[in-house]
């Protein structure tokens, strides 16, 4: 019996250790793609809204050696074109082509397309309808974890008086929820999950690795830059490069000067070079600080604090309802979402920019305003709502009685005429709730008269 086991026993190590033997070694595990890593990641709505920040680019790029990447929402289908009868789809055709030059002008090869409709307008809301907010957002996550940005730059979300273009709202809110997700494996989970035979067909699942951005920055196409002072730093674009030995803002013309179907960025550009003129561009570039998950304070350089590996994902509060009493009033429509998106997002600073709401249309234009009548109280109340507003100004719609059930809400439009033939200036518009004969709020808004701006 002893005999036995010990022969059985010495069978089994030596089969084990022929087995063990013939085991091979896995191939190595592959590392991200490292041709498609970006220092920087900017996500905009149009070719040539990259503009924006090209002053900043030629340092960070020429002279500093940044990887650069670009996501545009839109191909720029719905602008006009100086340059000839091409429109709608053909005219987006030529814009991706522009923008594809200007940027490999820059050095820059890694940029995609979204492929939504470019949406002229100032709501917010609209264009994430337009755009197909989720497909837009898992495209974005897709782009922000295959290119492993520090850094992302983008559009302000929020409301401003100025072009307050909607589609750069909406790229910033993409950009923003993008920044927060990216680095969770539950959001978009086929993006991350690895495939089943990387080297075969028919692999449905992606393989991409979760990424979460260190810091996001804004930047802002409003028509008045104060409340931009201490919020972020500023690149002057009057520094020579030590690499080009032009300054900055030359280079930053010749980038737009490529964007040529566009009168106010392209053919000004041209025009700028041909003549030596380049007041425009000598303009600082000037970022607001959305939020930074490394140290740094708000004007410090935008790699401050950085570093180059992944860092820990990094939660966000989400929405939270706001306990409210009683009866309320509010701006509606898309100032109401950027309330509730600010804090939700962790970027609450942003509410701190313009304290009072604003708002840009031409002389003799209607506005229209969203306000929300809230009865947060158990009975049901009847709100009677008012305007106080200045001379020259003509209600259409929104004085009334409102009846609001108990724990509900009722949008009211307000609808106003503005003061026709008025030089440009500034104007504030005042609604106020009254309930059971007593005050129930009221709400302020600036409205600037000034040509040139988009259809609200």
């Amino acid at each position: 019996m002893t005999r036995r086991f010990v022969w059985f026993a010495f069978s089994v190590l030596f089969v084990s250790g022929v087995t063990l033997g013939q085991i091979a070694d896995a191939p190595p595990s592959p590392p991200p793609d490292e041709r498609f890593k970006a220092d920087i990641l900017i996500v905009v709505a149009h070719p040539d809204d990259e503009t924006m920040v090209t002053g900043y680019l030629a340092k960070a790029i020429f002279d500093e050696h940044k990887r650069v990447a670009v996501v545009f929402g839109t191909r720029g289908d719905g602008g006009g074109n100086a340059m000839g009868y091409e429109q709608a789809a053909s005219l987006g055709a030529e814009r991706e082509i522009e923008g594809r030059r200007a940027l490999e002008s820059f050095g820059v090869m890694n940029v995609w397309f979204l492929g939504a409709p470019d949406t002229p307008g100032q709501d917010v809301l609209r264009s994430l309808e337009t755009w197909n907010h989720g497909s837009a957002l898992a495209q974005t996550v897709r782009i922000m974890r295959l290119t492993r940005p520090q850094v992302v730059l983008t559009w302000l979300p929020g409301y401003v008086a100025g072009e307050n273009h909607d589609d750069h709202q909406a790229a910033g809110v993409i950009a923003t929820e993008a920044f927060d997700l990216a680095g969770d494996p539950t959001a978009f989970p086929e993006q991350v999950s690895a495939p089943r035979d990387r080297s075969s067909i028919s692999n449905l699942t992606e393989g991409l690795h979760p990424w979460q951005p260190q810091k996001i920055y804004y930047f802002t196409d409003a028509s008045h830059t104060g409340f931009l002072e201490g919020k972020g730093p500023q690149y002057s674009t009057k520094a020579a490069s030590p690499s080009r030995h032009v300054p900055y803002y030359r280079l930053a013309a010749e980038e737009m000067s490529f964007h040529l179907t566009q009168s106010d960025t392209g053919q000004m550009a041209k025009e700028a070079l041909a003549k030596g003129d380049f007041h425009y561009f000598e303009e600082p570039v000037r970022l607001i600080l959305g939020k930074s998950l490394v140290k740094c304070a708000p004007t410090d350089d935008i790699f401050e604090g950085t570093v180059q590996g992944p860092i820990p994902f990094r939660s966000v509060r989400g929405y939270r309802p706001e306990a409210v009493q009683g009866v309320s009033l509010e701006l509606g429509g898309p100032w109401a979402f950027y309330r509730e998106f600010w804090r939700a997002h962790g970027i609450e600073n942003l509410a701190a920019l313009l304290p009072v709401p604003e708002v840009a249309i031409g002389a003799g234009e209607t506005l229209y305003v969203p306000l929300v009548v809230r009865n947060d109280s158990d009975l049901p109340k009847t709100v009677k709502l008012t305007a106080v507003l200045p001379p020259g100004w003509t209600e259409r719609a929104g004085s009334a009685r409102y009846p609001v059930s108990a724990h509900d809400l009722y949008p009211a439009q307000v609808v106003l005429a503005a003061p026709a033939g008025v030089k440009p200036a500034w104007y504030e518009l005042t609604w106020k709730a009254e309930s059971d004969g007593q005050p129930a709020g009221s709400v302020t808004l600036k409205v600037q008269l000034a040509s040139g701006g988009l259809p609200q």
